[in-house]
């Protein structure tokens, strides 16, 4: 069934409801190691970060906004390194963003067939992560560009590192970047014995 998914290049979401169902889906959302309202202020951010990059650039870029625990990554093309720096200064600008990732590429924009092919890297990737017993899937982000796996996520060094492993093995991956946000073992540990979650600026 996950292979289906990946053929057609599904999303993530769509790939584990197929699998697990729409309750696991619901599950995913709750355990998500980000508090509520970091969860709520990220989509906040993206769609905010997107407005205002979209509105600055027009069509002279192509930029992705993702964001995890109020910490944005760019990626994409942009015409050359004003447009990157101004795009930058954009997202930083937006309410609730702690820093930024500036991952564009001074490049011609990525066609629909370069952009499918990293939509179907992603969902091997998460799927590779369902699949193992050691990696909490929806602890962590994958957003991918030209090839590139980047790994965004609140996550300890052990599984920060079998996640890079894991992506890295994926046949089309040209190199995996991690994104992540560290937090030790005991913290890890308090946060499954804590079922209700405070929220946590930092």
């Amino acid at each position: 069934m996950v292979g289906l998914c990946c053929a057609a290049a599904m999303s993530l979401q769509g790939c584990v409801e197929m699998v697990v169902g729409s309750a696991v889906v619901g599950t995913f959302a709750a355990t998500d190691r980000r508090t509520f309202g970091a969860q709520t202020e990220d989509k906040a951010i993206v769609i905010k970060g997107e407005t205002r990059v979209s509105r600055l650039l027009g069509k002279n870029g192509h930029v992705n906004v993702n964001s995890f625990n109020r910490r944005v990554l760019l990626t994409g093309e942009v015409v050359d390194e004003n447009a990157k720096a101004a795009a930058e200064r954009e997202m930083l600008a937006v309410e609730g963003v702690v820093s930024v990732m500036n991952e564009l590429q001074v490049a011609s924009s990525s066609d629909f067939a370069a952009r499918s092919n990293d939509t179907l890297l992603t969902t091997k990737v998460k799927a590779t992560f369902v699949d193992n017993k050691e990696v909490q899937a929806n602890a962590i982000k994958v957003v991918t560009e030209a090839g590139v796996v980047y790994l965004m996520g609140r996550v300890t060094q052990r599984e920060g590192n079998l996640a890079a492993d894991l992506s890295s093995s994926i046949s089309g991956v040209r190199k995996v970047v991690k994104v992540f946000e560290y937090i030790t073992e005991a913290e890890w540990k308090e946060y499954q014995a804590t079922p209700n979650k405070t929220e946590n600026k930092n």
